[in-house]
């Protein structure tokens, strides 16, 4: 009743995708400032929030697009530009003022979506359900996309601890570069958006 390649090939596609190392520097920039409880607390929403979106995706996933008239480079482009505004606030310290600090649960948007669970890893897992033929197939992806959120929330969990070493100006300067990884992130998607939008038509 599993299938270790299904798995493996699966997990390993989320794996890049989702990119738990990456994800790292992000976390910490949009959640310095805030007490460890609260920042345990995201972690865990977080990918409580992705693993909802893949989960509802997974099942609904082309029944949703289809009935909304919403390709997947449509997707990916709106995912990416949401991503651009997020990089720009990390970039230009935004991030810092108290509003931001306080008020904005940043585990939702943009750590849950579309960081986490982005166009690639909703596209992905649509397209493995849908290729999942048996029951033991089924039941190895589904493995597989559990799996993945688990290193996710440890990735996230074990993170706060850097937060520990590096101290301010050790965030400040993880908040830069983190601003610059997303916004790479962000143009990249959009690029591959257009892409799909030119190859289709």
């Amino acid at each position: 009743m599993f299938d270790v390649a299904v798995f493996g090939s699966l997990f390993l596609t989320l794996f890049v995708i989702m990119d738990p190392p990456g994800i790292t520097p992000i976390f910490l920039a949009l959640t310095s400032g805030r007490p460890v409880k609260v920042q345990r607390r995201m972690a865990w929403q977080a990918v409580a929030v992705a693993l909802g979106v893949i989960t509802v995706f997974g099942i609904l996933g082309q029944q949703i697009l289809d009935y909304l008239h919403v390709s997947v480079p449509a997707l990916m482009i709106a995912g990416g530009l949401l991503l651009l505004l997020i990089a720009l606030d990390l970039l230009t310290g935004k991030t810092d003022e108290p509003k931001q600090t306080k008020d904005v649960n940043v585990a939702l948007v943009p750590l849950g979506m579309p960081l986490l669970a982005g166009p690639g890893a909703i596209v992905s897992v649509i397209l493995a359900v849908q290729n999942a033929g048996t029951a033991a197939k089924q039941v190895s992806v589904w493995a597989a996309i559990v799996a993945m959120h688990v290193v996710l929330w440890l990735t996230m969990r074990y993170s706060l601890l850097i937060i520990r070493v590096i101290k301010d100006g050790g965030v400040v300067l993880v908040t830069r570069l983190a601003g610059m990884m997303l916004s790479a992130i962000a143009v990249q998607q959009i690029i591959n958006g257009i892409t799909q939008v030119i190859q289709g038509s």
